[in-house]
């Protein structure tokens, strides 16, 4: 991403209703991983934080192609963050039992079956790989061309992907579904034009928590949407 961007990850991922959510529900699927984990593609470090405080018993690290957000991440998280891309991870063979990778193999600069490759020689067999990408390639928007998007997701496609990279038990399923409306009259209307700001920025804090609110409704209920802003995806390592 451009550095402008990275800033606005920056003061933005801690705070912001977008990243708290993704975050809680990266946390959910997590919540029984004891050994190490990796975040790969970290950015400045926000879910590393946030993991680290809510499991401070786990052993963490991160990776992230841009030095300057690996150097923010490495100060806000305290954990080790390597300076390296995810298609090439600086970790021995079979060093992890979950990897994550939240926003990551949507960018224009990676190989995603490369990157899915690299990631299972990291983990331990029957290791646990989290991905969240953005979805539906028609929803592209000006906040994609700021954040370097080159392509949205189906769950369907990460489904295939996945399992033709050799991960077994691949989960895939559609979040941010109660607000998806919403997003597309934001992105498709009100910021159709190219030179329109990315999503990432500080929303007023009424508003703030009622979208927030809104994605733990949906969270908490038992339904399986079809068709959300993202795509989160659980899988197993051969």
């Amino acid at each position: 991403m451009e550095a402008a961007e990275y800033a606005l990850m920056d003061a933005a991922e801690a705070g912001m209703w977008w990243y708290r959510a993704l975050h809680r529900r990266l946390l959910d699927v997590l919540a029984d991983v004891e050994g190490p984990v990796l975040d790969a593609g970290c950015g400045t470090g926000g879910f590393l934080t946030r993991l680290a405080a809510d499991r401070p018993g786990l052993v963490l690290f991160g990776a992230d192609f841009e030095a300057s957000a690996a150097g923010r991440a490495a100060a806000k998280s305290g954990a080790p963050v390597a300076c390296a891309s995810v298609e090439a991870l600086p970790f021995p063979d079979r060093a992890f039992d979950a990897v994550v990778s939240a926003d990551v193999l949507c960018h224009r600069s990676l190989d995603p079956q490369v990157a899915l490759r690299e990631m299972a020689r990291v983990l331990k067999p029957g290791g646990r790989l989290v991905l969240n990408l953005p979805a539906f390639e028609w929803l592209k928007s000006a906040h994609d061309r700021r954040v370097h998007t080159a392509r949205r997701s189906t769950a369907s496609g990460l489904r295939q992907l996945l399992t033709a990279c050799g991960y077994d038990d691949v989960q895939a399923r559609y979040w941010n579904s109660l607000l998806f409306p919403l997003m597309v009259v934001e992105r498709k209307l009100v910021a159709r034009s190219p030179s329109a700001t990315s999503d990432v920025k500080t929303f007023p804090p009424w508003l703030d928590v009622a979208l927030y609110s809104a994605t733990e409704v949906e969270r908490k209920l038992p339904i399986r949407y079809p068709g959300g802003g993202s795509v989160l995806v659980v899988a197993r390592a051969p």
